[in-house]
């Protein structure tokens, strides 16, 4: 390419980070792809009752006995991030799981956002917050422990682009997507907007 070749539209990807079903970071995700490894985790019967799975739904033919799983979820370094152990606790896993793969995206890159004096910006999506309604709402108790204010914090969607901002010292925008399938399709293209 030329120096002519360019539209001045171009971008530069220059840190990544990830972890995925079957994969910790980056490089296991391209190996399994390239040596088309199924990263989906099947489970046997037995498996599924010890899990609390009722035995009606193993008869369903329509029942898929498999599941996306990401090792090591609760690996997560509170202290490092600023959080409580009560405080990580109370978290949505995956604000945990962005916070962290977002702290490797930088390192990734070469950037010190404790040092950076340019703007970052965070663009982000999650899925539903199952965490909150099965793991949380029934144990009102530990839920009164950190206050609800810090409950909704560490698991409404609303906060997870501008928390990471926060906690990494981030001064570009912290904007939250929600446009169902699409909502990584849509932060990418809000983010390349932003540049």
């Amino acid at each position: 390419m030329s120096e002519t070749d360019f539209t001045e539209m171009e971008l530069a990807v220059v840190g990544m980070a990830g972890r995925f079903p079957g994969a910790k970071n980056l490089e296991e995700f391209w190996r399994n792809l390239c040596e088309g490894r199924e990263s989906i985790t099947f489970f046997s019967d037995e498996e599924l009752l010890q899990r609390g799975l009722e035995a009606s739904l193993l008869r369903d033919p329509n029942y898929v006995k498999a599941e996306a799983v990401l090792e090591d979820i609760e690996q997560f370094d509170a202290a490092f991030f600023g959080f409580t152990p009560r405080e990580a606790e109370m978290m949505d896993p995956q604000h945990r799981l962005f916070l962290e793969e977002s702290w490797k995206a930088l390192e990734h890159a070469g950037y010190d956002s404790l040092k950076y004096a340019g703007r970052v910006g965070v663009f982000a999506g999650e899925s539903l917050n199952s965490y909150l309604l099965s793991n949380l709402y029934p144990n009102r108790e530990l839920m009164e422990t950190v206050g609800g204010f810090q409950t909704v914090i560490g698991n409404d969607r609303d906060y997870l682009a501008t928390q990471v901002s926060y906690k990494l010292n981030l001064k570009g925008p912290g904007i939250t997507i929600q446009t169902a399938c699409s909502t990584s399709l849509v932060a990418v293209h809000l983010a390349c907007q932003s540049l």
